[in-house]
């Protein structure tokens, strides 16, 4: 089969009641996870949360202590990784240094017994996609890091896999190469449409190359959704506080209803929640945790009108510091309170307020998200 074709033999990925246990320690517990033909899926978290475990019991270099894992319909839990339909890429590239770009590329094929004209076939194939033609006679170590891991890359699409696993392949490059090797793997995945299975701790990896993300914590999934359901409704405390740079804005407090209407009051804000999409009914007196984008605040003169429809006074706050960051600028403010909070406000770069100065903050009321205190749940 050609790469060009490999579509046709993408593959989907179901795991169920999956339990990893390494060293006596429960790593995975009673995860379960489905994974459509063709979808580019990241599993995102922070070091240790067990994204990469899970990545390579997919693979078979991790032997699942119970559960079950099937690809393409078919059960591969005690299956060899060889014996699985995939291709893998590691964060370390993996390539023999003794052996040119080519034999690299065509090593497994080698070893599986493919046909010789086949394997030309296929490694000139994926050489042209990963603009690696001019390099297939030379070692890894005439080799610039991105060259590597387009390497390493090619070597797992010879295969014509089933289901493509990357875990950090970029972690090792520089911010420039990252941003360069990030778009050619989007564009590879648009060419292909072939399944394919993330490992990042890198947001801005997960938000720019997934169809969904899969948001992971001490061995738990705590989300799965779009990046921008996961970016715009987090699920909770952890997922909102995860995502973003600057982070999401918390501030503790309670509610309020009055007339009928939420009222969301702490540390000097107080902003009606009446328009908020709420799961379950709002009680009065319940102690909540209300999150808000930087980019989602706007500043305003005290005196001054509503700019605009769709905006939520919310309080008053003290300019404390200025941070550019060129396109845009952080401007850190705390409100004015006993226990003031601390809330970080993204505006255009010619429009910096002066430390000190007194603004009063509007936030867009349908960017809002209130978490319980308490079990730290979206309400």
């Amino acid at each position: 089969m050609s790469l060009s074709t490999a579509s046709s033999s993408r593959a989907d990925v179901r795991i169920r009641d999956l339990d990893i246990v390494l060293g006596g320690t429960p790593i995975l517990s009673g995860m379960n996870l489905d994974i459509e033909p063709g979808e580019f899926i990241v599993l995102l978290g922070p070091s240790g949360c067990g994204k990469s475990t899970l990545l390579h019991s997919i693979a078979g270099l991790i032997e699942a202590h119970d559960g079950r894992i099937d690809i393409g319909g078919r059960d591969v839990t005690w299956a060899d990784p060889k014996d699985r339909g995939i291709g893998m890429v590691f964060q370390s590239y993996a390539l023999y240094p003794t052996m040119t770009v080519e034999k690299n590329m065509s090593f497994g094929l080698r070893i599986a017994g493919t046909d010789r004209a086949e394997i030309d076939r296929r490694v000139q194939q994926a050489a042209r996609m990963l603009q690696l033609g001019e390099l297939l006679q030379r070692k890894p170590s005439q080799l610039s890091g991105g060259q590597r891991q387009r390497v390493a890359i090619g070597r797992a699409l010879v295969r014509d896999a089933g289901v493509y696993l990357f875990d950090e392949p970029l972690s090792n490059l520089d911010a420039k190469l990252r941003g360069e090797l990030r778009r050619e793997l989007k564009s590879l995945h648009q060419t292909l449409g072939a399944t394919m299975i993330y490992v990042t701790h890198d947001q801005v990896e997960a938000m720019t190359l997934a169809t969904r993300v899969v948001v992971m914590r001490k061995g738990l999934i705590q989300q799965i959704g779009t990046p921008a359901e996961v970016y715009q409704r987090p699920a909770n405390l952890f997922v909102a506080g995860f995502l973003g740079s600057p982070g999401m804005n918390f501030v503790r407090g309670g509610l309020a209803l009055r007339e009928g209407r939420p009222v969301f009051t702490g540390a000097g804000l107080q902003i009606d929640l009446g328009h908020q999409d709420f799961a379950e009914a709002p009680a009065d007196g319940r102690e909540v945790v209300l999150g808000v984008r930087p980019e989602h605040l706007l500043l305003h003169r005290p005196d001054g009108a509503l700019p605009g429809p769709g905006l939520l006074p919310a309080g008053r706050a003290r300019v404390t510091m200025v941070e550019p960051l060129g396109a845009q600028t952080t401007v850190w403010l705390e409100t004015l309170a006993p226990q003031p909070a601390r809330i970080g406000v993204q505006v255009a770069a010619d429009s910096e307020p002066e430390v000190g100065t007194e603004l009063a903050l509007l936030a867009e009321a349908s960017r809002l998200s209130v978490f319980d205190a308490a079990s730290e749940l979206r309400l």
